[in-house]
């Protein structure tokens, strides 16, 4: 039967449920819990819980961030749409996404690489980001570590979910095989831009206090 909830009430409605349907001892705790359950309010994935790895640092550094005022990257629009300006402006942090730039399509055409290859590229030839946010595309990950490799400045922190089952998986291994760049990642074929958007907003949320 259909329960009329207010508005501002189904929020923290449903975040209570996830607590008691994921009983103590958790899998995660503290600041790092506080993510997961945003990822599984995203998606009603409890699965989910199963995949997520966080690097240690990887809320620290990701919080750190936000309160200096963050510049971040996502690999979608949608992603980016993701992540709400009322909670970027308070903290003096800002997103963007290169992927519709006409620059970006021309020198993916030119160099015969995806665009979000090359949106990595861009960003990085400019001197980079503070926090990447990667739910979608593979070749983003896989040219981003492969840019740092290569003596780029690291992002702060990396947001590694890309979905899929052509390198999705691959591309959140090398990541996860490194611990140069605190990462929070979903390791096999699950992810998302909306699941990467969360947990940027559960770090908002966080570092706003």
């Amino acid at each position: 039967m259909y329960v009329h909830v207010p508005p501002e009430e189904i929020e923290p409605r449903s975040l209570a449920i996830i607590d008691a349907e994921v009983p103590e001892p958790r899998p995660f705790a503290g600041e790092q819990w506080a993510v997961a359950r945003r990822m599984v309010h995203t998606t009603a994935d409890f699965d989910l819980l199963n995949h997520i790895r966080f690097h240690p640092d990887a809320v620290r550094a990701g919080m750190d961030a936000l309160r200096a005022g963050a510049d971040i990257v996502t690999d979608t629009r949608m992603a980016l749409s993701g992540i709400p300006a009322r909670r970027l402006t308070p903290l003096g942090c800002a997103a963007r996404c290169l992927m519709d730039e006409p620059r970006v399509a021309a020198r993916a055409k030119a160099e015969g690489v995806t665009r979000a290859w090359a949106a990595v590229d861009e960003v990085m030839d400019g001197g980079g980001a503070d926090i990447f946010v990667i739910g979608n595309a593979p070749t983003a990950l896989y040219r981003l570590l492969e840019r740092v490799a290569l003596g780029a400045r690291p992002p702060k922190l990396v947001v590694g979910m890309p979905v899929g089952f052509v390198n999705a998986a691959e591309s959140k291994e090398l990541l996860l095989a490194q611990d140069a760049i605190p990462y929070i990642a979903v390791a096999g074929r699950k992810g998302g831009s909306s699941l990467a958007a969360s947990v940027v907003n559960a770090l908002l949320i966080l570092a706003a206090g």
